[in-house]
């Protein structure tokens, strides 16, 4: 048995919300997130960066993340959960039509022990349904969309979390850290 077999990935679903709960307009925009944009204030998103060594995103994600200019995510192997191949791919991306559990297990097995699950939101509503997210970080941004990508497309089951750390900041932003509680583990 390797080092690794045996081992559960940790992930992480990092994302910004707004406060009913979507990650993006209909049309896929988050110019919206600009509200809380203030001079050298990155809302801790270096610092958990810095605690990933995987990035993890569906092909939405990745097609959005293209459009900002240069790859974002330099240094660290980026999984782009996609079926349709990917051309001129930045060197870090690895394309895979897999499910999200065996996704996971090539992570493991390469050695991972921390993704950042980037999105969107269907490709979260199945790690989700695959109790596979160990960890959410959600910035609640304070505005109210009334419609847009939700934070999940699907899963529908009840899993309790327990907040391991909440953050107000001046912006109104506010960022809570949740686990997902084990069946052992009391409230």
């Amino acid at each position: 048995m390797g080092k690794d077999e045996g081992k559960k990935l940790e992930v992480c679903y990092y994302v910004a919300a707004s406060v009913d709960g979507f990650i993006a307009t209909a049309d896929g925009g988050v110019d919206w997130l600009s509200v809380v944009d203030a001079p050298g204030e990155d809302y801790g998103c270096a610092a958990f960066y810095d605690t990933v060594d995987v990035v993890v995103m569906g092909r939405g994600t990745y097609e959005k993340a293209l459009s900002f200019g240069d790859w974002p995510y330099t240094g660290k192997p980026s999984y782009v959960l996609s079926k349709r191949p990917i051309e001129q791919a930045p060197d870090e991306v690895i394309q895979t039509g897999a499910a999200p559990a065996e996704v996971c297990k090539t992570i493991t097995a390469s050695g991972h022990k921390r993704a950042w699950l980037l999105g969107g939101a269907a490709l979260a509503g199945s790690f989700r349904a695959q109790a596979l997210i160990t960890e959410y970080v959600v910035s609640f941004i304070p505005t109210w969309l009334g419609a847009g990508i939700p934070l999940f497309s699907s899963g529908e089951s009840l899993e309790v979390l327990d907040v391991v750390e909440s953050r107000t900041y001046s912006s109104g932003l506010v960022q809570i850290r949740y686990r997902r509680r084990d069946e052992d583990s009391s409230p």
